[in-house]
């Protein structure tokens, strides 16, 4: 906008001053607070830079409490260390629903009788910090430190946008709450964090500048306020969030604490809960944790604690946490455990994967008990041994891995362990490819490469046939009714009928499935074959060049090579498999048994001819949704980086896919960008 400040009188700037900073601040609570901004940044920085103008010519208008003077002064020598009035207490954890109800059934019989409510809010994974307000003014920060006395960070937090500078300044309306929290002392303590939106979009920026990216948003929040510049603070993403009001308002519970922050300019957890019993706590818990992932506030649990702010006091502290409050942790998805014993497994391409066998963990949700160590050189590179400790982890859906050796903690006792020079179920010796890293059974009768191929012929991402899993394959196979997947086409009810487990209903519903995968997207046929070396984008790829199944099979490996995307290992394996007799009977007896198979068109060619790979988790879509929208625009989608890749889109807590791109040179897009791209902003 242009410069107006020159022409304005004296008075007429203190009001245009005063009307600025109430704008300001009712943006800045819409923004942060309620979550629904009625102007873009664009506008809201308009109006900043056009206070700092007038305050810059009138310097006698400039008030503590201004947007302006979020950002000043120099950078410090040393933090000041600062007694807490009130200690800062830890929250002492629990890990399971039994602990809760343990620590209920505790509750109650030193409360006596009486019904008992929770209040249950996320768990973030930030740096708490005290904020003390003296008449409304924000005048100090202080870290937890160890909870009796915590540093000073003042300028740091200062420079927090959702920090409020004055209490209720966003409004002229009050309570008689917010008017007693307007006066003296006051002090509030919540968390310091950065969104798991904001994380990536500034890790991406940095990559992009060819600058080192943090590891997670928990240790760049507390990096960034424990550092002495706070220009530095103020050129990271921070946000805060409020969770309790350490002084006493006379408010009785502690969902009225949280009305008093948000009326006060503080945001608060809008997930937060009441709870009559623990198991609504467990059922809290539970929604959290599976909604975590779209959730952009990271956390790594909830708090529990007593509703009733009389019965918190009343409870009082047991060592250095109060009796009244648990941190419900959700399951970890990193972990040590047991290395019992590795054996290899062998998978429907041939290929022996060594599996870790594992003393039993709970991690990410589920129990674990088996890691995969991908191949025998993983196994050299981490220098694992049979008894180490190991870090196992697992991300969503993936299976766990392990990740790491704790090898101080080795007694002697450990074993190293060999790949197999033969098939562990056929007995044919191994092999290794040049430039390959997995050993592979040759033996493509093998019966273990039999049945890994028949349940993967028949799942979600080929013929996805509901109810026919790996325990009902192996029963078929041995009970001699299925040889091969077109078998399975020519199953009649009164096959199954007579099977252990199985009953008229569970029979009837499984030829059901089984006839309506019948009709089956080209793409999801060419998949099923377990072909090697094509995967789902490879076989959308083939699909979408020759239209049909016998174009594909008289299809030389040069025509093949000639697809985007479609190597010449690529080429020559497709066309092989299709040149086998046998492989040829086979899709024979598929049409004959009724299999059709549908050549879907692409809906558009916006993204034709580009490759794109996904790492970490994105917050508005799946990432298999990101896939299918970049395949049903012409684009492809693949699961590695290489130098023809187009774009690296990159999620939260992105993995190695983000460093490949960027030794690489290939492009990164952040989650906005990537829906941008696609239309769907």
């Amino acid at each position: 906008m242009a410069d107006t400040t020159q022409r304005i009188t004296k008075e007429a700037a203190r009001a245009r001053i005063e009307k600025l900073r109430d704008t300001i601040n009712a943006y800045r609570y819409e923004y942060h607070v309620l979550d629904a901004p009625t102007m873009k940044d664009e506008a809201f920085d308009s109006l900043k830079h056009e206070l700092k103008l007038l305050e810059d010519r009138f310097p006698d208008f400039i008030t503590p409490d201004s947007p302006t003077q979020r950002v000043g002064g120099e950078p410090l020598e040393e933090f000041v260390k600062v007694a807490h009035t009130r200690p800062m207490l830890s929250i002492e954890d629990i890990f399971t629903a039994e602990e809760l109800k343990e620590w209920g059934v505790f509750l109650q019989k030193r409360i006596g009788e009486g019904k008992i409510e929770y209040f249950c809010e996320g768990k973030m994974d930030g740096l708490a910090v005290a904020l003390r307000y003296e008449d409304g003014l924000f005048t100090r920060a202080i870290t937890r430190g160890n909870g009796l006395i915590g540093e000073d960070v003042t300028t740091n937090v200062k420079t927090i946008e959702s920090v409020p500078l004055r209490l209720g300044s966003h409004t002229r309306v009050a309570d008689s709450s917010v008017v007693s929290a307007t006066r003296g002392e006051v002090e509030i303590r919540g968390e310091v964090y950065i969104s798991t939106r904001d994380f990536t979009h500034f890790n991406a920026a940095r990559a992009k500048a060819g600058e080192q990216t943090y590891a997670n948003p928990r240790n760049l929040a507390a990096g960034s306020i424990r550092q002495l510049d706070p220009a530095l603070a103020a050129s990271r993403p921070l946000s805060f969030r409020a969770y309790d009001i350490a002084t006493d308002l006379g408010l009785t519970t502690h969902s009225k604490k949280h009305e008093l922050l948000r009326a006060l300019g503080f945001a608060t957890d809008p997930t937060a809960r009441v709870c009559d019993s623990t198991d609504c706590v467990i059922d809290y818990w539970q929604e959290t944790e599976k909604k975590r992932e779209k959730i952009v506030t990271p956390l790594d649990g909830i708090v529990v604690r007593l509703h009733d702010t009389d019965l918190f006091e009343r409870m009082g502290v047991a060592g250095k946490s109060p009796r009244g409050i648990r941190a419900f942790k959700f399951t970890p998805r990193q972990t040590t455990t047991k290395l019992l014993d590795i054996r290899v497994q062998v998978g429907r391409t041939g290929a022996v994967t060594p599996i870790a066998i594992l003393e039993a963990i709970p991690l990410a949700g589920v129990t674990v008990s088996r890691a995969t160590l991908h191949n025998a050189d993983e196994i050299e590179r981490l220098g694992v041994k049979i008894g180490d400790t190991v870090i196992v982890e697992r991300a969503g859906d993936v299976i766990p891995a392990i990740t790491g050796v704790i090898t101080n903690l080795r007694d002697g006792s450990e074993k190293e362990f060999r790949m197999p020079k033969r098939c562990p179920v056929c007995d044919t010796q191994l092999v290794r490819k040049e430039k390959e890293v997995a050993w592979r059974c040759p033996n493509a009768r093998c019966e273990s490469r039999r049945l890994e191929a028949l349940t993967y012929f028949v799942s979600r991402k080929n013929f996805d046939i509901e109810g026919l899993g790996p325990k009902v394959i192996n029963q078929l196979v041995d009970e001699g009714l299925i040889a091969d997947a077109a078998d399975i086409f020519s199953l009649k009810q009164g096959d199954l009928e007579q099977l252990e487990r199985f009953g008229e209903k569970s029979a009837r519903n499984l030829i059901e499935g089984i006839q309506a995968s019948k009709r089956i997207p080209l793409s999801r046929l060419i998949s099923a074959l377990n072909i090697r070396h094509v995967g789902e984008q490879t076989a959308i790829d083939i699909a979408n060049h020759f239209r049909t199944l016998n174009v594909i099979a008289s299809a030389t490996a040069e025509e093949l090579e000639a697809i985007e995307g479609v190597g010449s290992v690529v080429a020559q394996a497709v066309h092989e498999w299709f040149a086998d007799v046998k492989n040829r009977e086979f899709l024979t007896r598929l049409t004959d048994a009724g299999v059709v198979s549908l050549s879907s068109p692409r809906t558009g060619k916006a993204l034709a001819g580009m490759t794109f790979v996904f790492t970490g988790t994105l917050l508005a879509l799946s990432r298999e949704e990101a896939q299918e929208v970049v395949r049903k625009l012409g684009g492809s989608a693949s699961s590695s980086v290489s130098a023809k890749t187009s774009y690296v889109v990159v999620g939260a807590e992105p993995g190695s896919k983000a460093d490949d791109a960027k030794k690489l040179g290939v492009t990164m897009l952040y989650e906005k960008e990537f829906l941008k791209l696609i239309g769907a902003e």
